[in-house]
């Protein structure tokens, strides 16, 4: 099979009919759907409504809440541990804070920790691979902030409780965006480079959802950008962490309170007791589980863990039956099936055409919708693509970026999604590429039960993808930055305050026990333990075309 520019000559037929239609698309405008449209849409194609990829939770606070059948497979798993083989009573840390989870949640709240007056030696990150390896990290398009004189945070607000289906908590989202604007000025003071006009102006671009432009880039890698002068700012300021160990059970006192952790260095197989005054989960999400048999956008350790230790303990979870599948995730070629095509490059003016160039959907439908029409023009219209591995994608229209802003955006502008295509031999600015929807985030989570980041035990603050409450069922793009920014400053804040009155008592995993009492009473038999720490590749899931999607 000869290929030019990248694509296989019958996927470069379809290339033809979509460059022949460009001119037509340019005068022409398609709307944005109607609320009855959208909904219908959504219940008929989008995979949270699949009834056959959730089940109900046998035991715990959430029992009979429908959840995915990964995330029930490991909320109903055997614990990791046994308590008799772990001494309580020899610690390795003694903490006033410790935090799980070295992302951008986890580094902003230690940094506000320290802010607060807690010393450096009395806190400790602890990261399941490197500091900063997270989705933080890997986020591309933006922040969302209502900073212009023609927005507003009550504008935002609105547009997230709408894109979240009016199932956000509304006290959660309010501080959201009242607190956005420090959160732009402190990156700002950290070093972050946004995207500004030659006059100085910050460059706001619009994004899904949200009926006003707010969204500030640093080009396509604005996550990264974010996360390297946050941790600089850790290591500047001497906050102690430790690498490659996770968090493998929660520790309680004899009163009730969470009181730390059993930690498992993965390198040397040794595990430690962390006692704390207070414990910040902020371990991200669950993407690495390939919900419903999806590629995912996430970083290699996003397997839910901290949902599972935070359950154990009896927290509350929320919004566990819905999952954000991004709308463009790369489907071609497959060495990067399911990576992140940002939103970015539809607000800049890429559409989502067909195989015949016709376009289909609005670019800047809410995520879940864009998805669901994605998934709909794929297996149902007979629009989509059929890459030679047997998976679908259709076209999304990078050359028009470059017609309606100017030669020279898309490199300027998307550099990282230049270069991720030029790689294999597909010039974004001269041919469309291909995608489909991939896992990207956890709507759901921990039931954050205010504004203070607690939870529904005490002592247990959590933050960022972990959580549930901010977004409801469906997040807007840039709000996940801005989530982990607003809360994790507000985990540190909140948990030093806790801290500072704060005293424990006796430890204990008498929960653990417990927790394996639940499942011998609800009768579940499993050989699976849990959290499971690292996902596993080999098999079927190691290529795309294999993966039962529809």
């Amino acid at each position: 099979m000869e290929f030019v520019s990248g694509y296989p000559d019958y996927m470069l037929e379809s290339v033809d009919q979509v460059e022949k239609t460009r001119d037509r698309r340019l005068s022409e405008r398609f709307e944005l759907m109607s609320l009855e449209k959208r909904e219908d849409i959504l219940c008929k194609y989008h995979p949270d409504y699949k009834e056959s990829g959730k089940r109900a939770l046998r035991l715990g606070p959430n029992e009979g809440d429908l959840v995915p059948h990964e995330v029930a497979d490991l909320i109903e798993a055997h614990p990791l541990i046994d308590p008799a083989e772990i001494d309580l009573i020899h610690l390795d840390f003694d903490l006033d804070i410790l935090i799980i989870g070295g992302g951008g949640a986890g580094m902003t709240a230690a940094l506000w920790a320290h802010y607060s007056g807690v010393k450096p030696e009395n806190t400790l990150i602890v990261q399941k691979l490197r500091m900063g390896d997270s989705n933080s990290v890997m986020s591309q398009g933006g922040v969302q902030v209502a900073g212009k004189p023609y927005d507003s945070p009550v504008i935002h607000y609105l547009d997230a409780l709408g894109g979240g289906h009016f199932t956000n908590n509304p006290e959660l989202v309010r501080t959201l965006v009242l607190d956005a604007p420090t959160i732009l000025r402190w990156h700002e003071e950290l070093g972050v480079e946004y995207d500004r006009e030659p006059n100085g102006n910050m460059i706001t671009l619009p994004c899904g959802g949200s009926s006003k432009e707010r969204l500030h880039s640093a080009r396509d890698y604005t996550g990264m950008e974010i996360v390297r002068n946050i941790k600089d700012e850790v290591i500047n300021e001497e906050l102690p962490f430790i690498e490659f160990t996770s968090a493998v059970e929660l520790i309680m006192d004899d009163s009730g309170r969470v009181a730390g952790a059993v930690l498992y260095n993965m390198e040397t197989q040794q595990y430690y007791v962390a006692r704390a005054k207070a414990t910040i989960l902020a371990t991200g999400g669950f993407g690495r589980l390939h919900i419903q048999g999806f590629q995912t956008t996430n970083h290699y350790g996003a397997t839910g863990d901290g949902v599972v230790l935070a359950y154990r303990v009896g927290a509350r979870l929320r919004d566990m039956d819905s999952v954000q599948y991004h709308p463009t995730g790369a489907a071609y070629p497959e060495q990067i099936v399911g990576l992140l095509v940002t939103e970015k490059v539809r607000n800049l003016g890429a559409q989502p055409v067909n195989r015949y160039g016709e376009q289909f959907v609005n670019p800047l439908e809410p995520r879940d919708v864009e998805a669901s029409a994605i998934i709909r023009e794929c297996y149902e219209k007979g629009g989509g693509i059929e890459t030679p591995t047997g998976m679908r994608g259709v076209w999304l229209d990078t050359p028009m970026i470059e017609i309606i802003k100017g030669e020279g955006t898309i490199e300027k502008s998307l550099p990282a999604m230049f270069r991720q295509n030029r790689r294999f031999g597909i010039d974004m600015r001269k041919s469309p590429i291909l995608v489909f929807p991939t896992l990207h985030f956890q709507n759901g989570g921990v039931e954050m039960i205010n504004d203070r980041t607690e939870t529904t035990v005490k002592g247990l603050f959590a933050a960022g993808e972990v959580t549930g409450g901010t977004h409801g069922k469906n997040r807007l793009m840039g709000n996940s930055i801005l989530d982990y920014s607003v809360y994790g400053k507000r985990a540190g804040i909140h948990a030093a305050e806790y801290a500072k009155k704060t005293s424990v008592s006796r430890l204990t995993l008498n929960h653990v026990k417990r927790y394996e009492a639940m499942l011998r009473d609800a009768q579940v038999e499993t050989d699976m333990r849990s959290p499971i720490l690292l996902p596993e590749y080999r098999g079927e899931r190691a290529l795309s075309h294999s993966l039962d999607i529809v």
